[in-house]
């Protein structure tokens, strides 16, 4: 043996003396030492991740909803550490638009992303989950459905059809809409078709309208046909991607029949129970970061948008006269109200949603339009 592969030798039984020694280190270093190893060990490497599928209402690259959408599934999966994969589709994957709700229930999807008023062929009070006409703004949808028990009652109203939801956005009050001529009286509302969803569309029916529900990739398509007159879509910021200012002639505000519109998560009840608290926090924990960042990209992309809606398209809206303004309030109210005659469930949302409209239709309303007031809030339809 030459004495260069003897020293190579030495060195290697050197080496694999050392590495037993840190093996055996680590085998005698007793549970906390194991503990700890497991707890290092990332959560992916336990098992495979739990794969659950998410339904949308909203075609994909549809600015603020389809996002919502996405970075809602995308934050389940990171925050998750690999327990979860969130797996989105778009609508027509795997159910239509309107139909996640009963795809949920019936447990054929796991997850659904939409608004509830999508659901009032199954009982009107879906919609007070989404919004009312004349009803709360947005912060106070949130404040009653988070505080004022609304929460609860939807949970009761949803026990019924096997789904769990939650909030997770919202777009603000709404603009009035796209028309192919002038509003300047109630009458002109008289045979008129219009996309319109929610207790909304009940509304312009007792006006003389007709009212239809279609899901946003139907609008475009259906104005080209003819089928509807006029259509509305939450504000500028999606108005500009659909492109209605090539479409239709007239842009009214104030809208009357939005004021909130809250976004839903919705999730099959069977799973939901089958969570621990842990996975029932990092839900609900998501559902209540994505309300925040949901509600802001409308907010401030609706601003930016009406800007450009202005300086560039020619675009120039009409304010709703005051006598037609009143006259879809009062029949705004009857609607609302009217819930309440369906059936118990329906008199006890109505109840508690009229109940906490009262309580901030005070202070809040005036302190808000005094500061704004002050604040030189600019009237960007002044000159139209």
């Amino acid at each position: 043996m030459t004495p260069v592969a003897k020293d190579n030798i030495m060195l290697n039984q050197q080496s694999n003396s050392k590495a037993i020694s840190r093996r055996r280190a680590l085998l005698g270093g007793g549970a906390a030492l194991t503990g700890a190893a497991a707890l290092a060990t990332p959560a992916i490497a336990q098992g495979a991740p739990r794969t659950l599928r998410l339904a949308s209402s909203w075609p994909e690259g549809l600015g603020g909803l389809a996002d919502s959408a996405k970075r809602l599934a995308e934050q389940v999966n990171i925050v998750s550490d690999g327990r979860y994969n969130i797996e989105l589709y778009w609508p027509g994957e795997l159910v239509p638009a309107f139909g996640v709700h009963d795809a949920v229930g019936a447990g054929e999807v796991d997850l659904y992303h939409s608004a509830e008023y999508y659901f009032q062929n199954k009982h009107r009070g879906f919609n007070f989950f989404t919004t009312v006409p004349l009803g709360l703004t947005m912060p106070e949808q949130t404040a009653w459905t988070k505080f004022g028990g609304g929460q609860e009652l939807w949970d009761e109203l949803n026990a019924g059809y096997n789904v769990k939801a939650f909030p997770c956005g919202g777009t603000g009050v709404q603009m009035g809409g796209w028309f192919n001529k002038e509003i300047l009286t109630t009458d002109d509302f008289e045979g008129l078709v219009m996309r319109l969803p929610g207790l909304g569309a009940q509304v312009l029916d007792a006006l003389g309208a007709t009212a239809v529900s279609l899901p946003a990739d139907g609008i475009v398509a259906a104005l080209f046909e003819g089928s509807i007159d006029a259509t509305e879509w939450v504000g500028p910021y999606n108005d500009l991607q659909f492109g209605f200012q090539k479409l239709l002639s007239t842009y009214i505000y104030p809208g009357f029949h939005e004021p909130a519109t809250m976004a839903s998560f919705g999730m099959n009840l069977d799973l939901w129970n089958s969570l621990d608290d842990q996975d029932r926090a990092l839900f609900t924990t998501i559902c209540d970061a994505e309300l925040t960042s949901h509600t802001a990209d409308f907010y401030g992309n609706n601003g930016i948008a009406l800007v450009q809606l202005l300086a560039e398209s020619g675009v120039r809206p009409t304010r709703l006269p005051d006598d037609v303004w009143n006259e879809l309030s009062r029949v705004s109210f009857e609607v609302t109200a009217g819930v309440a005659n369906d059936d118990d469930m329906g008199r006890r949302i109505v109840e508690s949603y009229e109940a906490y409209r009262t309580l901030v239709n005070g202070a809040g309303p005036i302190s808000q339009a005094e500061y704004f007031a002050r604040r030189g809030a600019v009237d960007l339809f002044a000159d139209v």
